[in-house]
């Protein structure tokens, strides 16, 4: 039996509850999930407690803010001029929008509509959430070269989702460590 370390592609069923008991996501509903274990690709408190499980491995996390999606932070809940989203039709509470600066997009969600105003909020949906996790490892095995090229080619974060050649080029998807913050 491989045990989970870094390089390695972990396969696993999961069940994400928040502290009410309320299901957020399983992968029951599709799919086992796939990682490469060390790429910063899953929160950082559920791939610690990975490290040396083994295939057919079965246990419960709970995950603090800090080591999931962060803390919520008030300063990226913005109010702006309903105006700005004209474009929109029927603008809904909890419509999620999309937003580019450029080099990043950001998902933003809509907390509060009035006949004038839009509030919308950067945080991640599950930002300031203890998040609890019933874990199965369905396999453990050794990355591919194309799999940790692939990995090597998107930034180093692991996200694959800036497209950038490196973090230097100030794309601002991972820290110095290579680490993601997406």
């Amino acid at each position: 039996m491989s045990k989970v370390e870094k390089n390695k592609v972990v396969t696993f069923e999961y069940t994400l509850k928040n502290d009410a008991g309320e299901v957020l996501d399983s992968s029951k509903e599709s799919v086992p999930l796939s990682y490469i274990h060390g790429a910063a690709q899953i929160i950082p408190g559920l791939e610690s407690e990975m490290e040396s499980k083994s295939t057919g491995d079965k246990f419960n996390v709970t995950v603090e803010p800090e080591l999931a999606y962060g803390i919520k932070y008030d300063e990226l809940i913005k109010k702006i001029d309903r105006e700005q989203l004209a474009h929109i039709d029927n603008i809904e509470l909890g419509m999620q929008l999309q937003a580019s600066d450029g080099h990043m997009n950001q998902i933003l969600t809509v907390v509060e509509v009035t006949d004038t105003d839009v509030t919308l909020d950067a945080n991640h949906p599950l930002a300031g959430e203890r998040l609890h996790f019933d874990v199965e490892i369905t396999d453990v095995r050794d990355a591919t070269q194309e799999e940790l090229d692939d990995l090597n080619s998107s930034g180093g974060c692991g996200c694959g989702s800036c497209g950038c050649e490196d973090d230097s080029e100030g794309c601002g998807c991972g820290d110095s460590e290579g680490n993601c913050c997406c």
